[in-house]
């Protein structure tokens, strides 16, 4: 993953957006904001995938280096951070739905619910609407 100000290596769309959110940590992160409620570093270390601290540090630094997400002083703890997607993460929607889309095709043990499945296959410009609104599944 290429933090804000690093050298491109190529001018190719696809390697821009993997450069900014392609690897597991950076998305899984996303996915915690937009569909899980999670907001503070050690929700996103206990989300049960096994994220190391180092990487977890690393991964939120970049993401708001990109300003995919940002963070502010937790009011009621102000040792604390909040984290939120900024408008250039959530227009990550659309692919974190059709990643859900293309696993739940694929993988006979999805854990994502029939009812989000559908909402997915019938209305993704409604469902990317509520996400935006902070619907979480």
């Amino acid at each position: 993953m290429l933090c804000a100000g690093k050298k491109r290596r190529s001018s190719c769309p696809v390697t821009f957006a993997l450069d900014r959110v392609g690897d597991k940590w950076s998305l899984l992160i996303v996915r915690d904001l937009m569909f899980r409620g999670k907001e503070t570093y050690g929700e996103f270390l206990n989300s049960g995938d096994g994220i190391a601290t180092n990487v977890l540090a690393d991964r939120l630094k970049c993401l708001e280096t990109e300003g995919i997400i940002e963070r502010s002083r937790d009011p009621e703890n102000k040792r604390r951070y909040l984290y939120r997607l900024t408008d250039k993460g959530l227009d990550l929607a659309p692919l974190l739905l059709e990643m859900i889309r293309w696993s739940a095709k694929y993988d006979a043990d999805t854990g994502t619910p029939e009812e989000f499945l559908g909402m997915i296959e019938n209305d993704m410009e409604g469902l990317i609407k509520k996400v935006r609104e902070g619907m979480k599944i």
